[in-house]
């Protein structure tokens, strides 16, 4: 696990998009559910020993999701407290390269892909919703 000198950990991840193989012109958002927080967020995770943040967030989503990531703009990083410590997270869009394979694991038990608004609906923190809203930004969308 990667922190700074202050002790805060960090962490990386993408949100991850597709284009919606029903919908002309259309996106879909993937979300993972964690069992440990029974909570709907996109894929993270902490970064591993001088590792790169970038390849450790397409790490993340290929570990987490099944996915391998092409990676777009840089989102918003978040900050917040987890046990009380510190959590600096950087963030992607990255559109899904291939079809994948999900296998469910302990720290993720399922994925869903849905439309922004359904997904921005799902999503639990209100952190998550903003990072949706500059990935629309970013991809001159609106949901």
């Amino acid at each position: 696990m990667r922190t700074t000198g202050s002790g805060t950990v960090l962490a990386a991840g993408c949100v991850l998009w597709r284009r919606a193989p029903q919908v002309d012109d259309g996106i879909e958002i993937c979300l993972v559910h964690r069992p440990r927080y029974d909570d709907w967020s996109h894929p993270k995770g902490k970064l591993k020993r001088d590792e790169d943040p970038l390849e450790g967030a397409l790490r993340e989503v290929l570990e987490e999701t099944g996915h391998h990531g092409t990676p777009g703009p840089v989102l918003p990083t978040v900050h917040y407290l987890v046990d009380g410590r510190p959590k600096q997270v950087d963030y992607w869009a990255a559109e899904a390269a291939s079809p994948g394979a999900f296998t469910a694991g302990s720290e993720v038990d399922r994925i869903v892909w849905l439309p922004p608004a359904a997904a921005r609906n799902r999503l639990t923190e209100p952190r998550d919703r903003t990072l949706l809203d500059a990935l629309m930004k970013a991809l001159d969308r609106t949901h």
